[in-house]
């Protein structure tokens, strides 16, 4: 049982423990924020008596990730088996008093230097006055005295002060020497009970996240394990690829789920330190083989995926089944993903949820076909009826997915389009294109309702340049025309965003309704090819836009 021990320390010893490493703060912790002008009404408070408030220290021999510094000064390491403080509360009070006690340049995550060692008392200062402050515009230098020099010992420069200043600063050093900070140590508690007091003492209402609790818990300095280093090292790597922004939360229960098959916060705390050290290797090489996979598939980034999430259940595959799938096996993989893409699997209740689907992945491990107890619609009418244009909605994304595997080309040129993160960012994304644009619409079909052009079938993928530049509001029937006459490769280059002739799909006279309705039906064809039917679990084997296209054709004749 955790224990509380009320032990006062009075300003040496707070500054000694500092210097010396037994007083860290711990990675949990935000980073230093105080302005200098805040840290002076902290020592001002100190210099009238006032009471500042308790300092909670977590007091462990527990080895953490902490930041090895106070206000990003570097300080010493912990000893093997050495008790150290972790400031649970007062990090903010702690690092205003130390580097101004200590007169130190503190530099700031945004590169900008801040000298505390430019805070000052005032010596003709009386009553409610400020004592300590930063403002000195106009002031003799012999009615102020720094902070650091009144603290220095340095009797020739107290000297040079005339004697009534002289008593004032004996005055002031006595007081600032002599104050007692209230300071509570939280004992024989484990990081859990003492990453819940921090959440609990918090004033800002942050709550620690499940990362920042792990990074904590499972650093190992012998082992030269820091988790923070070890995630960013993984996010540079995966930023070559478009894939760099994958979750913190998602790498955790890729660990999680490789050890225990599971993938709640409460079962990630509790793995042991050790065996998720042991495992990170091979968690990370089964990432990078998932996203792999879903490169060589056709998605090219991240943002494309319909779910970070999906990662989980595919490193697990490559954990079990390290070289590339083919045959059956890869057709029930690809229906898993375009089922749970589709089927907005991962929306709620993400945890039972993805252990649910690991039997799933075991089954056609087995080289079974997984049963599914949830339905997909991609019939053409389903598609229209569920395909108002969101880049947050799995859905959406999963046809997103389906138009970025044709690998899209440039109307005008014929060029690949290149697919970038940056470009995927939110719905309004130049990139996005309504093939029949939004301001088109809204003046040649007065009164049809928004969600009904501002859809997924009326998208195409397409370089920012085309967009604000060639296209903007224009009519298809105008703008296609124009490329025609750039482009003559122009039909090959509409089968890359799963539109046919522009006569079959009512481009040529500005038909929306026609459009929408050949697209749906292009779009269904596709993604029926890549779902197994539950009940005969065949493929209908259709994933060729030329096979489909040849199709069209043979009605028409």
């Amino acid at each position: 049982m955790a224990i509380l021990e009320n032990t006062p320390k009075n300003y040496s010893a707070l500054i000694q423990e500092i210097e010396s490493g037994q007083v860290k703060i711990p990675q949990f912790q935000r980073q230093f924020v105080w302005e200098r002008a805040m840290s002076a009404r902290l020592i001002d408070s100190m210099v009238k008596g006032y009471p500042i408030g308790t300092f909670i220290f977590w007091r462990t021999d527990e080895e953490l990730r902490a930041i090895r510094n106070i206000g990003n000064l570097m300080l010493p390491l912990q000893s093997k088996g050495e008790f150290v403080n972790y400031v649970l509360d007062g990090q903010q009070r702690i690092t205003s008093i130390f580097a101004a006690f200590k007169g130190e340049r503190i530099e700031r995550e945004n590169g900008r230097i801040e000298d505390y060692s430019e805070i000052y008392l005032d010596l003709l200062a009386n009553g409610e006055d400020d004592i300590v402050t930063v403002n000195t515009e106009q002031r003799p230098s012999n009615e102020l005295i720094k902070l650091r020099e009144l603290l220095s010992n340095d009797f020739t420069l107290l000297a040079s002060y005339p004697e009534a200043q002289r008593e004032k600063i004996s005055l002031y050093q006595n007081i600032l020497r002599g104050y007692n900070f209230s300071v509570i140590n939280l004992k024989q508690a484990s990081i859990d009970v003492a990453t819940e007091v921090f959440t609990r003492l918090n004033t800002s209402g942050r709550t620690l996240s499940l990362f920042e609790i792990m990074v904590a818990k499972t650093y190992d300095a012998t082992r030269q394990f820091d988790l923070s280093e070890k995630f960013l090292q993984l996010r540079a790597e995966l930023a070559d690829v478009h894939y760099g922004d994958l979750p913190a939360q998602t790498v955790l229960q890729v660990v999680s789920m490789l050890l225990e098959k599971e993938v709640k916060r409460a079962t990630i705390l509790k793995l042991d330190k050790q065996r998720f050290i042991d495992t990170w290797p091979e968690a990370v090489s089964c990432i990078k083989s998932a996203i792999d996979f879903f490169r060589g598939y056709g998605i090219p980034v991240l943002r494309l995926l319909p779910y970070a999430t999906l990662v989980v259940p595919f490193a697990y595959f490559f954990h079990k089944h390290p070289t590339p799938p083919t045959g059956e096996q890869l057709g029930r993989l690809e229906d898993f993903f375009w089922r749970v893409s589709l089927g907005s699997r991962y929306s709620s209740a993400v945890e039972s949820k993805l252990v649910q689907d690991i039997k799933k992945i075991d089954a056609l491990l087995r080289n079974k076909q997984p049963h599914y107890q949830w339905t997909v619609d991609v019939s053409s009418e389903g598609l229209v009826s569920q395909g108002s244009f969101s880049t947050g909605r799995s859905f959406v994304k999963a046809i997103l997915c389906l138009y970025a595997k044709q690998h899209p080309r440039s109307f005008d040129s014929n060029q690949t389009v290149r697919i970038d993160n940056a470009w995927l960012k939110v719905s309004t994304s130049k990139n996005y294109h309504h093939f029949f644009p939004i301001a088109f619409m809204k003046r040649s079909y007065l009164g049809r309702d928004y969600w009904s052009y501002n859809h997924v079938l009326n998208i195409t993928i397409v370089d920012d340049f085309l967009n604000k530049n060639r296209i903007r509001a224009k009519a298809p029937a105008d703008y296609m025309q124009k490329f025609a006459e750039e482009n003559p490769r122009l039909e090959a280059t509409m089968r890359t965003h799963l539109i046919g002739s522009l006569e079959r799909f009512g481009v040529l006279e500005n038909d929306y309704d026609k459009f929408q309705q050949a697209r749906a039906k292009r779009v269904s064809k596709l993604l029926s090819g890549l779902l197994i039917d539950q009940e005969t679990g065949q493929e209908e084997q259709i994933d060729d836009v030329e096979e489909i296209l040849e199709e069209e054709i043979s009605e028409d004749a």
